[in-house]
């Protein structure tokens, strides 16, 4: 494959990086995915969901992005050798691994603790907690060899996600920012930058499990949030300095009725 032509860093902040967007064919994720490609990024399209992956990789090729690259990996029943595998063959393949950002999600829908069934708990706790660190785990070797390096995990608004009914998911979002803040203090004094990235309400499937009586049409879609995202990878002396930082939409969809259909899945 020919290199790329000299890029533009105002244009293309990500211009000669390689980003591994995790559930990349999800509503946040797709969307990213197509931000860090206009951006100058190498994509990596990591989910489970293989025709959708490669729709996405289609849609990337279509627009003119560097050469992206599909990993089916399903996180739900992944294991530590199989990270191991992603990692190696990231550095195999791209030769390099610039930032990771975590949008995979698993949320059936509203549910009391005592009621929901165990599997759908394990389930829960295993995509949205275990499996992100087992990934970043792998990777962080790889990590460590750039000058500027970094780990998002998309997160949910903790003080909503403390009342009633949201189980698994609720649950594992918070041990994900002790997660966060951990990891951050462990590799403070590395290149590796660890956030939380926090969106606001954004007009996505699973967000339709959780609000299925309000109009989606009042919600702003997820490309709202993807530039503010693209800038937290790209880090500089002006980036962020907090574990979880709140990302601002960059535009506010109008209200208008809509069908459940115009859900991001």
């Amino acid at each position: 494959m020919p290199a790329p032509a000299p890029a533009d860093k105002a244009k293309q902040p990500l211009a000669d990086r390689t980003i591994l967007v995790v559930g990349a064919h999800g509503g946040f994720g797709e969307v990213l995915a197509r931000a860090c490609a206009r951006a100058g990024a190498q994509v990596v399209l990591l989910g489970r969901r293989i025709p959708r992956l490669n729709k996405l990789y289609d849609a990337l090729e279509a627009d003119g992005a560097r050469e992206p690259a599909i990993y089916p990996l399903d996180l739900a029943g992944a294991t530590p050798d199989d990270y191991a595998t992603l990692a190696s063959t990231l550095e195999r393949e791209c030769g390099r691994l610039d930032g990771i950002v975590h949008c995979a999600a698993e949320f059936k829908g509203l549910a009391s603790l005592e009621n929901m069934p165990l599997d759908d708990w394990f389930t829960g706790m295993h995509v949205n907690l275990t499996a992100p660190w087992l990934l970043t785990r792998a990777c962080l070797p790889l990590l460590r060899q750039r000058e500027d390096a970094s780990v998002l995990f998309l997160i949910d608004d903790p003080e909503q996600l403390s009342s009633a009914f949201w189980g698994s998911y609720g649950v594992s979002k918070h041990a994900l920012l002790g997660l966060i803040a951990i990891l951050r203090d462990e590799l403070a004094n590395s290149p590796v930058r660890v956030h939380g990235a926090l969106p606001g309400p954004m007009r996505t499937a699973l967000r339709g499990r959780a609000y299925f009586a309000e109009d989606p049409g009042s919600i702003p879609l997820p490309d709202a949030y993807a530039k503010a995202c693209v800038s937290l990878l790209t880090g500089g002396p002006d980036a962020p300095t907090d574990a979880v930082v709140k990302l601002q939409p960059e535009r506010a969809n109008p209200p208008r009725p809509l069908g459940l259909s115009t859900f991001s899945n």
